[in-house]
């Protein structure tokens, strides 16, 4: 059975080396959110469709070849109103912060930008604060 670490290692290399073959090629950063929205209004949104399209079905793949059950190891289920706040208020953020956690986590740091800087440590902070709460408070 392969080790849960260099599953993880393989993993955070092809972000690495996709984020970074992007930036290269393309000149674009592989921020998911700015992705998105212009995948829905550019007018060179046939690659961004493709490019999102191919992370929906590797994980579909990584899914169906028997990873389920850790794919969803240590998630309880969640109401409908919860799911539906939180990506309301994820989307809210990534607006508010000019990008999403791929954008500022691996492309920006690694540009070392002080904005992507910034941007971190505030989602960081509100994630683990976040957590604290809802194991605290029972939310």
């Amino acid at each position: 059975m392969t080790e849960t670490w260099l599953i993880a290692l393989a993993g955070g290399i092809l972000i690495g080396l996709s984020a970074g073959g992007m930036y290269f090629v393309a000149g674009e950063i592989a921020g998911i959110a700015g992705l998105v929205r212009r995948s829905m209004t550019g007018p060179d949104r046939g690659w961004r469709l493709a490019f999102l399209a191919g992370m929906a079905v590797a994980a579909l793949i990584w899914i169906e070849t028997g990873q389920r059950a850790q794919a969803l190891a240590g998630l309880a289920p969640q109401s409908p109103l919860w799911l539906a706040t939180a990506g309301l208020l994820v989307g809210v953020g990534t607006a508010l912060g000019n990008g999403c956690t791929s954008g500022h986590g691996v492309c920006g740091l690694s540009r070392f930008s002080r904005r992507s800087l910034v941007a971190v440590c505030v989602f960081m902070i509100t994630a683990a604060a976040t957590v604290w709460l809802r194991r605290q408070v029972g939310l």
